[in-house]
């Protein structure tokens, strides 16, 4: 039986979470399987892995395959890394510790990549929310010059109508004084 390490799909539509899991390569991928040894979620960034590491270690020295996936989940993880080394001290090119001085040397170099991973991702969202508010305030103060604008448009408007409203006023009073004066005088009735 050839054994595959490989992802099985779960989750909703397109929010998809994935087990890895140990399985007979001719089962479905979402099918049976041997044994579940981790879980692999790709919607967070960065994504999240969950790994059982001795046993995926116990899977890749039995002989099993994991598929292309898998195989860049696993050696971010450090689990091809370890077999590696484990061959070394299976040919006598160290011993057992050197084998963890290396490994941790290992670990300690991912845990780095990590943070500066984390801190590279929030100071990218920090700057990306001060552009927004900078254009947000660029934004605000154009809609602000645009009403003041409006606002003085509309006094001197009202004032224009004002000066009309006065003088027309004014006309009407001097056309009343005419047909005051141009009124023909009554003739007495006869």
């Amino acid at each position: 039986m050839a054994v595959k390490i490989r992802l099985a799909r779960h989750g909703r539509k397109a929010s998809p979470f994935y087990h890895i899991v140990a399985a007979d390569s001719r089962s479905p991928r979402d099918g049976k399987f041997i044994e579940k040894i981790g879980t692999y979620n790709p919607t967070v960034n960065p994504t999240k892995v969950e790994l059982k590491f001795d046993r995926a270690l116990f899977w890749l020295n039995n002989g099993a395959e994991p598929t292309d996936t898998v195989r860049s989940i696993l050696k971010n993880e450090g689990v091809l890394y370890m077999k590696h080394l484990q061959g070394g001290v299976k040919k006598g090119a160290f011993d057992e510790a050197d084998l963890e001085k290396k490994f941790q040397a290992f670990l300690e170099e991912k845990r780095k990549k990590d943070e500066n991973v984390i801190s590279k991702l929030s100071s990218d969202k920090q700057a990306a929310l001060k552009k927004r508010s900078a254009a947000e305030l660029e934004v605000s103060k154009k809609r602000e010059e645009a009403i003041l604008k409006k606002q003085q448009a509309a006094e001197a408007s009202t004032e224009e109508v004002a000066e009309e409203v006065v003088e027309t006023e004014e006309t009407s009073e001097e056309t009343k004084e005419v047909a005051e004066d141009t009124t023909p005088e009554e003739t007495p009735a006869e």
